[in-house]
């Protein structure tokens, strides 16, 4: 592969934006095959050199990634100071340079990818991309007949601007599944707040079109099948050379 700037790979790759990564940079807090580099500008070889910010290795040439049945009770971090992380329920010798793929807030159970390609994780959860994720949802009335009419055209969450249209599916009583294409913080609750509604329970069912194997229990995890990592490589486009611009407070999502 021919080489590229510091500077867009690590953007590329989900470090930051464009600036974010540069003044990564200059801090001193990024080595490329173990020795420090501060100039932006510098060329790396994304397929031969290890590019690591904090110790954290970015873009390996085969990345690892894991489908995680998340139980409540644990948080959506590589590391807490209070509570258990969801890397803390795999085994030591699989965590290394892992992250979760977005955020499940505490109480909220299902499908979580644990990944080291932070290139794929980024464009999955890029607002641009508009990957489709699926919940499923019990609350604490049934759901009102409008609701469904209410969430196609977007919904006032609060935060100044609309969400984009969602689906409202197998509503029976107070469950109901819901189909999002953005992650905004605490999306889903909030949505059904502006309804009336509270969530009792969420549960991620899909990402991307990989759907959460029913035969894990809460608290298990497997690695993910070529034609699964081809599924979610899909969803996050093909047009790997585009530039992402977002930050990373725009694209790292609890839901």
């Amino acid at each position: 592969m021919s080489l590229v700037r510091l500077d867009r790979f690590l953007a590329n790759a989900g470090a930051g934006s464009r600036s974010d990564v540069r003044k990564i940079i200059k801090e001193g807090r990024v080595e490329v095959g173990g020795k420090k580099i501060l100039d932006p500008g510098s060329k790396v070889d994304p397929d031969a050199d290890t590019v690591t910010v904090g110790g954290r290795r970015i873009g390996p040439a085969h990345p690892a990634w894991i489908m995680l049945n998340k139980p409540a009770g644990v948080v959506s971090a590589t590391r807490d100071s209070r509570d258990a992380t969801v890397l803390d329920l795999l085994p030591e010798e699989l965590r290394g340079g892992l992250f979760p793929v977005g955020r499940l807030d505490r109480d909220t159970t299902g499908l979580l990818l644990l990944t080291d390609d932070g290139q794929t994780a980024h464009r999955l959860l890029s607002p641009r991309r508009h990957v489709d994720k699926t919940y499923q949802v019990t609350l604490a009335l049934p759901v009102a007949p409008e609701t469904k009419e209410l969430f196609a055209g977007g919904v006032d969450i609060g935060d100044g601007k609309k969400t984009l249209p969602a689906v409202l599916s197998d509503i029976n009583g107070n469950t109901c599944r819901v189909i999002l294409r953005e992650g905004r913080y605490h999306q889903v609750k909030r949505m059904f707040e502006a309804a009336g509604n509270r969530v009792t329970a969420l549960s991620r069912l899909s990402m991307g079109g990989l759907w959460l194997d029913e035969d894990l229990a809460p608290g298990a995890f497997r690695k993910l099948r070529s034609d699964e990592i081809a599924l979610l490589a899909k969803a996050a486009g093909a047009d790997m050379d585009m530039e992402i611009t977002e930050t990373a407070d725009e694209i790292d999502v609890e839901e």
